[in-house]
């Protein structure tokens, strides 16, 4: 077990991981806009009352808010930071007034699509210098990997009848690569029926199980919920092969990739009832996070920063009204219809968008307060 870092810590890590990421993000809504002729009333990292800031000779009020939550660019013709539409701006049409509501379709889609973007690449970035510094992680002897040499104590895997030496070539029909490439696959469906495909001498078999739960608790206490078959690989053994720059960037943007996967497949997971709405986390547990991972030194810190960042991207990129992706799919059906919305049925939206985020907020904090503070309290 790790000590708990100091509380200082929990501070400091949630305000240099957070408000870095939200102000890139509302920075690329800026400056595209500007490269694009939006002109911007406010900017701001945080919400509620301004603490500090000051206005540009563009007219932008540059502001430090009181709650490090989130930020917002606020453009010219918004009714609010939630860039909502004003109505009244919007009845008179295209005017060519440097306001976000009269530009251009696709001018809009770029400025929207910019936040997101920005902490996508952010978290390329990372992850690409990660590649180039410390190499790519690869298993020599991968396809060794796959050949089950050991068995756990409780092992599912032995239980539906697989057998040392046996190699697993598929997983739900997908061909898997390595022993990181089927670990991947089940530690992500905890008590779920999966098939196997092996290798078995001249044969292939197909042998159907049900994933074993596990509750894993790190050196800090958090507790994860796993999949598990209970196997261990024969052979394969790590080494770190170096890449060069150019090829760091297409190994950061396939670890993405993979990593948007697994949150899709959790956030499936919990709409089907697979997973509990209680392993969702808001500030409070990000804020510990990122004082535990501090205190495991700056790669940690940093890797952290960079799952942050694609969390961001990706929610934001949801098509839920009131956040980009929810913009997004207005102006996409407005490319379709050739018309915008009606403003009665965009309010609506928006309105029931406000209601979701809060509704998700109340419920992530709910759990934030049980398991970092409560929980710990009551033993």
């Amino acid at each position: 077990m790790f000590d708990a870092p100091p509380f200082w810590m929990y501070f400091v890590g949630f305000l240099l991981v957070l408000g870095p990421l939200v102000t890139v993000h509302e920075l690329g809504h800026y400056l595209i806009g500007r490269w694009l002729g939006v002109k911007a009333e406010a900017f701001s990292v945080g919400f509620g009352k301004e603490i500090a800031g000051w206005t540009d000779r563009h007219g932008t009020r540059w502001r430090l808010s009181l709650l490090p939550l989130g930020g917002y660019v606020q453009f010219k013709g918004d009714m609010n930071p939630a860039s909502i539409p004003n109505a009244s701006a919007a009845a008179h049409g295209p005017t060519n007034d440097g306001s976000f509501q009269s530009a251009s379709l696709w001018r809009r889609a770029l400025i929207v699509a910019a936040g997101p973007v920005t902490n996508l690449l952010v978290a390329i970035a990372i992850f690409a210098a990660f590649f180039a510094i410390y190499g790519n992680p690869t298993i020599v002897g991968a396809e060794d990997s796959r050949t089950i040499g050991e068995f756990a104590e409780d092992s599912v895997a032995r239980e539906a009848g697989m057998q040392l030496g046996d190699t697993i070539v598929a997983v739900d029909g997908r061909p898997v690569e390595d022993f990181d490439a089927i670990r991947n696959e089940v530690m992500l469906h905890p008590d779920t029926q999966m098939e196997f495909t092996i290798a078995r001498g001249d044969a292939e078999l197909a042998i159907p199980l049900t994933t074993a739960r596990i509750e894993e608790t790190d050196g800090f206490g958090n507790v994860s919920v796993l999949g598990r078959i209970g196997v261990g690989p024969a052979g394969g053994e790590y080494v770190f092969e170096d890449v060069g720059v150019l090829q760091s960037v297409p190994l950061a943007v396939e670890r993405c990739w993979d990593i948007t996967g697994m949150m899709i497949t959790g956030i499936g997971q919990i709409i089907t009832g697979d997973r509990s709405i209680k392993e969702l986390g808001g500030p409070i547990k990000i804020a510990k996070y990122s004082g535990e991972q501090m205190s495991l030194g700056l790669v940690s810190f940093v890797s952290f920063a960079a799952l942050i960042s694609l969390n961001l991207a990706f929610i934001n990129f949801l098509p839920i009204p009131a956040l980009d992706g929810g913009h997004l799919a207005f102006y996409a059906a407005e490319a379709i219809r050739r018309k915008p919305a009606g403003p009665q049925a965009t309010e609506w939206a928006y309105r029931a968008g406000i209601a979701l985020v809060l509704v998700f907020m109340a419920i992530v904090m709910t759990n934030d307060v049980n398991d970092v503070i409560l929980k710990p309290l009551l033993g």
